[in-house]
């Protein structure tokens, strides 16, 4: 209780020592952290000794540094002479008192040092505030003479001192000059040591043994520590789910564990031999689909689990499992390559008949959905047991009638995409949160351009702006961040209520478009219900999922050519590709899929399942 304190024993001595600054009471102190204190809070009682001497010193010191000023505009021999006598005398006059002042004027440099010779270090630490040139400075010596002759002038401790403060970065308020001189291109070649980034989604049927495999992965390369992976073995031998301990590395929330069910997506980072790889589990229940839809709408590259044991494939395949829905929604939203993981084979005792069964069904499928079949690879896995996860099998049984890449080969040999770099800058927020200090956090993937420390951003809908305080890539704080990295924005300056999941960063230059109504070209899915005109959908984009309508629809077209095959159609019916116009209730910011490729894509959901996957063509508001 800060009002009820120690009188008696209290020593009033301390609390008034010196000329103690006003209104500083002895609560207040304890309101800030001792660092902070010293860092922006100035108090003389920190350092007597260094007080007397700097009076004293001011107004010689003064004296020297004008008359090396002077003497500057001299001719060069006569300047040399009178210089040299000066700074002799000086070193050999007042050194001990330059060397206290110096350690002093150290203590107080803790925000942004200015590169240049301040009147701090002239000894006028306590009656100046520190400034940068001014222009009255240079309109009477250049800058470059200002400096030299200030640094003959004093004494050498001093320009040591001052020359290791100029060279320290000042972070922050470098983002407007280095704006134009960042070469992000060359930045990110030299990042990661040179590696690449890729996202990376696992997706597959429900129970497929996603989170086992991709968790005991992350333990074999060393991700997780064994004491982890100790505890949650046996935790989830505690709660009766002895066979989860890998998946519980991905599935951290006490519902996910207590279910057994991954239910939001999972995320975490590892690294091959030539890459950086985000990971992202998905979802695999139908209930989740909107969380899976997100977290594909992130990845570049994805990984199909299917669960080999006899039964589980067919269930997963069939009409009603999730195989299938995640093949199509993956390839929707613009993912290419994709390795497919033949989960459990241990169960089957590694059949190759078993393998070619399940390869000749997925693989005819999965052209189907539009896969070139040299960018599907189809790797035989045990999530469990670790077998063809980060080195080639050494299982008998396995390897007489395999020999590929095992799961880690194969994701390290996929091909990252073209970055759009050079586009304005896109974040689509997936996360919004409160983060200790000022402002809030906000993550999500950068869709196109770059980002600096500094920078101002627009958000869309809500038109706000603010400003990025921080940048953290992989938990690590960094000064840019480029297209195709997941990061987590600090921003100041707007209000937190006004941001909500799905919003879009961009350019206050260069705003993305907002819009209730725009026509899109659509592929239509197995569906049920034939699609009529005011038909209900929910439309999911990137990590948005807005409920609209189908207010018009305008022309069948022509699958291969997009030729205009039917005007105006009363409905429209499965695997038919059409131009249509939806409204949504509530403004969304979009992208043409001409300009945006990543910004252009968005799914169409009813009553649970995929209707269709679009493209959009023209915004109309």
């Amino acid at each position: 209780m800060a009002r009820h304190r120690n009188v008696r024993g209290y020593n009033y001595d301390e609390d008034f020592e010196d000329d103690d600054l006003y209104g500083q009471s002895v609560e207040d102190d304890y309101c800030i952290s001792p660092s902070t204190a010293a860092q922006f809070i100035y108090s003389r009682r920190d350092k007597p000794s260094a007080v007397e001497p700097v009076e004293e010193y001011d107004y010689e010191d003064l004296k020297e540094f004008s008359s090396s000023l002077v003497n500057h505009q001299l001719s060069g021999i006569d300047q040399g002479k009178s210089i040299d006598s000066q700074s002799s005398q000086s070193e050999s006059e007042i050194v001990p008192k330059v060397t206290k002042m110096t350690v002093s004027g150290k203590k107080q440099t803790m925000g942004f040092e200015v590169p240049r010779v301040t009147a701090e270090e002239n000894g006028h630490s306590f009656h100046t505030p520190q400034k940068g040139h001014s222009s009255e400075d240079t309109s009477l010596v250049s800058s470059d003479a200002l400096e030299s002759a200030s640094k003959s002038a004093l004494p050498s401790h001093t320009i040591q001192a001052s020359e290791e403060q100029s060279s320290t970065p000042t972070p922050v308020k470098k983002s407007g000059k280095l704006r134009q001189q960042i070469d992000i291109k060359a930045e990110l070649e030299k990042r990661q040591g040179g590696k690449q980034l890729l996202n990376l989604v696992v997706i597959g049927h429900v129970d497929a043994g996603k989170s086992t495999l991709m968790g005991h992965l992350l333990y074999l390369l060393g991700d997780v520590n064994k004491r982890t992976m100790h505890k949650y073995e046996q935790e989830s031998k505690k709660a009766g789910k002895a066979s989860f301990a890998y998946a519980w590395v991905l599935d951290e929330t006490g519902e996910e564990r207590e279910r057994g069910v991954t239910m939001d997506v999972g995320m975490t980072k590892f690294e091959t031999k030539t890459k950086v790889i985000t990971l992202m589990d998905a979802p695999g229940h139908k209930d989740f689909i909107p969380n899976m839809i997100t977290g594909a709408a992130q990845a570049d590259v994805a990984v199909l689990v299917v669960d080999a044991s006899r039964g589980e494939f067919e269930a997963g395949f069939e009409t009603g499992g999730q195989t299938r829905e995640h093949g199509l929604l993956v390839r929707s939203l613009g993912v290419t390559q994709l390795a497919v993981a033949v989960n459990k084979m241990d169960q089957v005792n590694w059949q190759q008949e078993r393998f070619q069964e399940i390869t000749g069904k997925l693989g005819h499928f999965l052209k189907q959905a539009g896969f070139k079949e040299s960018d599907v690879a189809f790797i035989p896995t045990s999530g469990l047991s670790g077998e063809n996860l980060i080195t080639r099998s050494q299982s008998s049984e396995l390897t007489k009638w395999y020999k590929g890449l095992c799961l880690l080969e194969q994701i390290d040999s996929f091909k990252p995409p073209q970055r759009s770099i050079d586009k304005p800058f896109r974040l689509c927020v997936s996360d919004v949160f409160k983060d200790q200090g000022s402002g809030f956090c906000v993550t999500g993937k950068i869709e196109a351009g770059y980002i600096q420390t500094g920078d101002r951003l627009l958000a869309m809908p809500p038109n706000e702006t603010c400003t990025a305080k921080g940048i953290t890539l992989h938990d690590e704080p960094v000064d840019w961040a480029a297209a195709g990295d997941h990061v987590s924005l600090t921003l100041v300056g707007m209000d937190i209520i006004k941001i909500n999941v799905g919003c879009i960063f961009c350019v206050p230059k260069e705003p993305i478009k907002v819009c209730t109504r725009f026509r899109a070209r659509i592929l239509i899915f197995n569906i049920e219900i034939p699609i009529t005109k005011g038909f209900p959908v929910l439309l999911h984009y990137q990590t948005v999922s807005e409920p609209a309508v189908i207010k018009r629809l305008i022309s069948v077209l022509n699958k291969s050519t997009g030729e205009v095959t039917k005007k105006k159609p009363k409905l429209l019916t499965k695997g038919q590709n059409a131009l249509v116009e939806l409204q949504t209730q509530r403004p969304v910011a979009l992208e043409l899929y001409k300009d945006f490729k990543e910004l252009g894509r968005f799914m169409l959901r009813y009553s649970g399942s995929t209707i269709a996957a679009g493209v959009v063509t023209e915004i109309k508001d």
